[in-house]
């Protein structure tokens, strides 16, 4: 039996594709489908299924490109709702490929549609000895359940529960389990970076397996969610649709600066996308920056929607490219082009170029000694990262809200940003920038630079203690 998993770090996603006597299934495809036929052709496999475990809302598919280009069935389950071609499966349903059994299991939950992929290598054993559980349990989570309109959270937690319990945690403790989503997904509040587990593990690691009962669950996985991204619910109904070709989205197209700064005055947001050091030591006056290394797809869908025609700033064409590859990853598709040659070809034409001092966790620390009252600091971490560790100077401004809640800045005064590596502060420096604020600092390292060199920090060991995860 063949089994491989994809993982993709820029929206955590994981795929995987299992194959037997030259047969192969897919499981929950990113949009981007050449790596399945590559890996296909490498070992003889004709792909004939491709199974979403749900309808996914943080990316877009690649189901309906990977079906036209192979001749594949797509299964989904049977309250999907999808508008293209497809085989509804429901609980027992069973697909054979060679001596491999893909048994569907339905654990609604984190989705009305969800379904568990149980799989039986009968060269191996008659037992299963893996399920793919999609987004209903993650690595050390279990999926969030508030992404079906409709459905309240307490409706889809209860599901969830019964899920859980009655299918998922009834299997062998030697099932190893493979999720669609690793750390930093939003589709889970706080999933572990391990990338597999067993259901044994699990049941005696993961927080929300714990022995409780129907309605201390429901009130444990439904507290403190994350905000849901508009995009989501565009790319759930994408999905629904059935993606087009990324070869009909994806085009790369030079831009002179001058077309780059006409765009920019009729409202294309100007998107850098190159390192936080580079963007700093000059950037496009107004240009949102969110560095192509890091999680840079989820924040785009998350800090710009699908709606905005974009214009990018990368190191290269083939930087240039990547980004667009990764921004219809989320169903952004308006992206214009990108500036030909780059910041010096702006700086060349005679327009002005923008700065962002990058300061280090040292620096910071002496500036708040030298002069407290001068410098204000914002953590732009998330709620449960504060929690944890802050620095006691530091107030919180989470990245995703940070357009709405600067207002009380002010704006005569320097503003440090800092998160947790200085990814995420670089793109918060980006949009006080754009909202008029001059003086504005990157903490380089953020506050893993900070603890590196032990400096204080503040924690709240109730909440370290007893949060999920």
């Amino acid at each position: 039996m063949y089994f491989q998993q994809f993982y993709l770090a820029c929206l955590a996603h994981a795929s995987y594709m299992l194959g037997s006597a030259g047969v192969a299934a897919v499981v929950d495809p990113q949009r981007d489908v050449e790596i399945y036929l590559e890996e296909a052709q490498k070992h003889d496999l004709k792909i004939a299924h491709i199974i979403e475990t749900h309808m996914h809302a943080d990316f877009v598919s690649g189901h309906q490109e990977l079906a036209g280009r192979t001749g594949a069935k797509i299964y989904l389950g049977a309250q999907a709702g999808a508008r293209f071609p497809h085989v509804p499966v429901r609980d027992g349903d069973e697909l054979r490929l060679g001596r491999t059994v893909l048994r569907i299991l339905e654990t609604p939950g984190h989705s009305i549609d969800s379904i568990s992929v149980l799989v039986t290598d009968l060269d191996r054993s008659p037992q299963p000895w893996a399920v793919l559980t999609g987004d209903t349990l993650f690595i050390g989570e279990v999926g969030r359940p508030d992404l079906s309109p409709g459905r309240t959270p307490e409706e889809l937690a209860s599901m969830l529960f019964d899920s859980l319990h009655e299918k998922l945690l009834k299997l062998p403790d030697t099932v190893e389990v493979y999720p669609a989503h690793g750390a930093g997904s939003l589709c889970g509040r706080n999933i572990s970076p391990e990338r597999h587990s067993t259901i044994g593990k699990e049941r005696a690691l993961n927080y929300a397996l714990r022995p409780m009962g129907r309605e201390d669950f429901i009130k444990l996985v439904t507290a403190d969610l994350p905000e849901r991204p508009e995009y989501f619910y565009r790319d759930k109904e994408i999905n629904r649709g059935g993606a087009p070709t990324l070869a009909e989205v994806a085009h790369v197209v030079p831009l002179p600066p001058a077309q780059v700064l006409r765009r920019q005055a009729e409202g294309a947001v100007v998107l850098d996308t190159r390192p936080a050091i580079k963007f700093g030591a000059g950037h496009v006056p107004g240009s949102l920056h969110i560095g192509l290394q890091g999680q840079f797809a989820s924040w785009a869908g998350t800090l710009i929607g699908i709606g905005p025609s974009l214009v990018l700033v990368a190191e290269d064409a083939k930087s240039a490219e990547e980004s667009m590859v990764r921004l219809a990853r989320v169903g952004i598709e308006k992206v214009e082009g990108y500036l030909d040659g780059g910041v010096l070809a702006w700086q060349q034409d005679g327009h002005p170029l923008a700065e962002v001092p990058q300061i280090s966790a040292l620096q910071l620390y002496e500036q708040l000694c030298d002069q407290p009252d001068l410098v204000q600091v914002i953590d732009v971490r998330r709620p449960m990262e504060w929690e944890t560790a802050h620095l006691e100077r530091a107030v919180l401004k989470p990245l995703h809200q940070l357009r709405d809640c600067h207002p009380d800045l002010d704006g005569s005064k320097p503003i440090a940003a800092h998160c947790k590596s200085g990814y995420r502060s670089s793109i918060a420096t980006s949009i006080l920038k754009a909202a008029g604020f001059q003086q504005v600092m990157n903490v380089v390292g953020g506050l893993d630079a900070w603890q590196a060199h032990g400096l204080p920090i503040v924690k709240d060991a109730c909440k370290a203690a007893t949060h999920p995860g």
